[in-house]
């Protein structure tokens, strides 16, 4: 799509809707549609999020069910547009609370999670990381949005899918049956109708070992092997990354449980198991759980750190430009002066500099309650303020270039986690109060870069359909005030809930949460000294070696390393769906818009049964965390059963797209780009 705004004489850019419109954009209706999306649909990502470390882009979910909604409510496209945009914040504001605020308790810092003081904190550090995204994109909208340069490729994509939805068609057959599927599966699952997973431990023979300090010594060990969980989310989150990322993520559980586990735990065997010891396969299996819990992740978040640094290494020559392109685009925004054209009018500059000085002041009362120093809060609100606006534009110039979907969050908010833990050692700062500083500057820009990317894609939606940015920028404010009030209860019901299950909550085998236990760590042991040196050295050359070897993603290997074999073995199997989709298309010569009809209809399945999953996981963990019992179908379900499980799933995510391929000769739709 031909997307140019003239510079100098020439004719203007025209959107989809006029701009001398007088269409309804801003209503009541949309604005209710679009906060109900934002709690939804955050809250679903922050249940994929923790437990498996992925979220999806929610741009294109927020898209069609809100056009679904609106359709029934006679709502025009701009209302849609509207909708879709506050819809979708919700899950940028969780994006950016999950990677940081559980932190807080795996770090020691909250002993208790659920508390009323917890929740205020958490509360402020959403809604002015927030605020603050929301701010910086105002000031760079109009430049980055008119740059012919950035292609928006995700944000191309959503803007088709609202105009293809004014001519009958906005596939929401697809999303909401899927979504009561992995509602249903999840649900048969709670209630022990099949047995979600499968494992074994494979003893091996005694062997004689030489040990230098004890001399000879008896070892032995084993494998604990596993199946995929049965699990609709986990398996659409490896339809929708494809079949070679998902098999990187696999990678990882391979090494782990097939390598470093087995490996670690025959030689200290002499060690925990003594001649004479009664071992059960109970035993094992717990020893192996502890082996990987203690040894091999903190290795695995070794992999991560050089991953996340990796990742910023690629990109660094998109950063720099990001970086010098936003002081000039401030400067332009400052001078633009007052428009009257409808599509180009943001919030006023003077508004924009009182919003951002108003989180300022915000943010430093949130860091001087964690410091108990006005110094350190000053210093780390400057950092904070200043890494905010660089990392919000640099997370809007990557928006602009390779989506949403692929933005690196986590990457940028380490960097600034690591700045702001050599700050507070260089202040003094030590102990829980320097590491609970560290972590909420980290959060604090984690969610202003999530929220800014999230909106910056939103903003060029509709600069394309003809939305007006002001109206999109201030109900932005309400999903992120309504995000930022909410969401901290998801988390303590995931965590509360899988205490009472007889989990440990974040950090666990259920809710792994692996970028906010990378934070937690690294502030630990840069500000408390309380780091695993050895075995995050041991991960960090582990990470080289894979950058070496030209592993396409060594972080999503080690985050493979970081997460249970059952829960990657499931993103494998949606991965391998997806690769059997590919193949049909190849065999029977599918062409291109036959592949984006096959695409689309593939990746809405894949979000319908995550988003089914997440909300129905979300009931029954507030069911736990209420301690009320649950009707249990059979005492020992079996894991037969569950093949059946996997089969319907895989009809679901192969058959019905490759059904829906069309003719040859039908016009190609918008690619779901998720």
């Amino acid at each position: 799509m031909a997307d140019v705004t003239a510079k100098g004489p020439g004719p203007r850019y025209q959107p989809y809707v006029p701009i001398t419109t007088d269409m309804k954009e801003f209503t009541l209706k949309a604005l209710i549609i679009g906060l109900i999306l934002s709690v939804v649909l955050g809250a679903a990502n922050a249940y994929l999020g923790l437990k498996a470390g992925m979220t999806i882009a929610a741009t294109y979910p927020a898209a069609v069910i809100g056009m679904a909604l609106l359709r029934i409510f006679k709502g025009s496209i701009l209302e849609e547009n509207f909708a879709r945009t506050v819809g979708s914040i919700g899950e940028s504001v969780a994006a950016g609370a999950i990677f940081t605020i559980p932190a807080f308790y795996i770090a020691g810092i909250w002993p208790d999670f659920a508390t009323t003081g917890h929740y205020l904190e958490s509360t402020a550090i959403m809604i002015a990381g927030g605020v603050l995204g929301i701010m910086f994109v105002a000031l760079l909208r109009r430049v980055m949005v008119e740059d012919v340069e950035l292609p928006f490729p995700e944000s191309v994509a959503a803007s088709e899918i609202h105009k293809a939805g004014r001519s009958g068609g906005t596939g929401a057959k697809f999303l909401f049956g899927a979504m009561g599927i992995g509602a249903l599966i999840q649900a048969l699952g709670q209630f022990k109708f099949f047995a979600t997973s499968w494992e074994k431990f494979i003893t091996f023979s005694k062997t004689t070992i030489g040990l230098k300090a004890t001399g000879e010594a008896t070892a032995q060990g084993g494998i604990l092997l596993s199946s995929p969980g049965v699990s609709p989310a986990y398996i659409g989150v490896g339809y929708i990354i494809g079949p070679k990322l998902a098999s990187l993520n696999f990678s990882g559980g391979l090494l782990a449980w097939g390598l470093f586990v087995p490996i670690i735990m025959y030689f200290l065997s002499p060690t925990l198991f003594p001649d004479g010891t009664v071992v059960t396969d109970e035993t094992w299996m717990a020893a192996a759980v502890n082996i990987w819990k203690f040894i091999v992740r903190p290795i695995a978040i070794g992999g991560m750190l050089v991953g996340a640094g990796f990742t910023l290494f690629r990109m660094r020559k998109s950063l720099l430009t990001g970086i010098k392109r936003s002081i000039g685009d401030v400067k332009k925004a400052a001078t633009g002066g007052h428009t009257t054209v409808r599509t180009e009018q943001d919030l006023s500059f003077k508004w924009i500099m009182i919003g951002i000085a108003v989180a300022a002041v915000a943010t430093f009362f949130i860091y001087n309650h964690f410091a108990q120093d006005v110094v350190a809060a000053l210093v780390a609100t400057v950092v904070m303020i200043i890494a905010g606006f660089f990392f919000a534009a640099v997370s809007g110039y990557l928006v602009g270039i390779i989506g949403s979907s692929n933005n690196p969050i986590s990457g940028l908010t380490l960097s600034t986690l690591l700045v702001a833990a050599l700050l507070m050692v260089l202040l003094g700062m030590t102990g829980s109060t320097g590491v609970a500083a560290v972590l909420g500057v980290a959060a604090v820009v984690c969610v202003a870069a999530a929220v800014a990317g999230e909106m910056l894609q939103d903003l060029k939606v509709g600069h394309i359909l003809g939305g007006t940015p002001w109206k999109m920028q201030v109900g932005d404010l309400f999903g992120v005030a309504l995000a930022g009030i909410v969401m901290f209860i998801p988390l303590v019901v995931l965590h509360q809930g899988d205490i009472n299950m007889g989990g440990t909550g974040f950090g666990g085998k259920n809710l792994p949460a692996p970028q906010a236990s990378l934070m937690a760590l690294l502030s630990q042991g840069i500000v408390g000294g309380q780091m695993a040196w050895p075995l995050i050295i041991v991960g960090m050359l582990m990470g080289f070696g894979f950058v070496l070897m030209q592993v396409k993603s060594p972080m999503l290997v080690s985050v493979g390393m970081y997460l249970p074999l059952e829960t990657t073995f499931a993103i494998f199997i949606g991965g391998l769906f997806k690769g059997v989709v590919e193949r049909f298309n190849l065999k029977r010569q599918h062409n291109d818009a036959q592949k984006a009809r096959i695409e689309n209809t593939g990746v809405l399945l894949a979000a319908g049964l995550i988003a089914g999953e997440a909300l129905i996981g979300l009931l029954f963990a507030a069911l736990a965390f209420g301690d009320i019992p649950l009707l249990a179908i059979f005492a020992q379900p079996s894991f037969l059963t569950s093949l059946v499980i996997f089969a319907i799933i895989a009809w679901i995510l192969i058959q019905i797209p490759l059904k829906n391929a069309g003719k040859p000769d039908e016009p190609a739709p918008p690619t779901a780009v998720m």
